[in-house]
């Protein structure tokens, strides 16, 4: 996607293309895991978890995991949930699975797609147990926060697909879009704030190594964690 101003015309886009190269590792496991945990979209087509993970599990939707580091410990972390990442960026999914063929990662499966069209597409109503939303593109010019991804129509239709007493976490490491995050998130009748304001990271999602050097220098890092009323 390029830095010009997007047409009204244009929906919600959960991602930005930016090249990368591809490690011999990613292209291997690409095309040997790839038919297997990389889920085809298909517009129309309601996603069935269970016969995708062969048991009925909570069900948490990733959207950006990144190179999917903390994907795969979230993952390892908490086996009785199964977990749906979304993420355009091919490196990023070929690093995933060759992290799930390393570790034998059975509770992960991935959309090479964009995440709102999954959501709107194949998602059921009331389906998800969690959704994780971690450090997604801050977009730190002014002129360009309007294309942050939390945002008030997108949280809307976000919701929709949690199930009562499920949760939405995200995180960021720039304060101004955490300060957005809370006042979008808190003005969503349907979700209501496990915090006063910013949650204590939940035990589950690890520090990334870019998070932790950033730490260790005096940045911040805010977690938000709604639950769906």
């Amino acid at each position: 996607m390029s830095d010009t101003p997007e047409s009204p015309r244009r929906g919600i886009k959960s991602f930005v293309v930016r090249a990368g190269r591809m490690g011999t590792g990613q292209i291997k496991a690409l095309a040997e895991l790839g038919p297997r945990y990389v889920l085809p979209f298909q517009a129309g087509r309601t996603l069935d978890p269970a016969a995708v993970f062969g048991r009925q599990a909570p069900l948490v939707f990733e959207i950006g995991f990144g190179m999917g580091g903390a994907t795969a410990q979230i993952a390892q972390t908490l086996p009785d949930h199964d977990f749906i990442g979304c993420e355009v960026h091919e490196p990023g999914v070929g690093a995933l699975l060759k992290l799930i063929g390393e570790q034998q990662i059975e509770n992960i499966r991935i959309f090479q797609h964009d995440a709102v069209e999954v959501l709107e597409q194949m998602i059921a109503p009331a389906s998800l147990a969690g959704v994780h939303i971690f450090f997604p593109d801050p977009w730190h010019k002014k002129r360009h926060n309007k294309r942050r991804l939390i945002q008030p129509d997108f949280v809307a239709k976000l919701v929709r697909h949690i199930a009562p007493g499920g949760y939405l976490h995200c995180a960021t490491d720039w304060e101004p879009y955490a300060q957005q995050m809370l006042e979008v998130l808190a003005a969503e009748p349907l979700l209501q704030n496990t915090a006063a304001d910013y949650a204590e990271k939940p035990s589950y999602r690890p520090l990334t190594k870019f998070e932790n050097r950033g730490l260790k220098l005096g940045h911040g890092v805010w977690d938000l964690v709604f639950r769906k009323r």
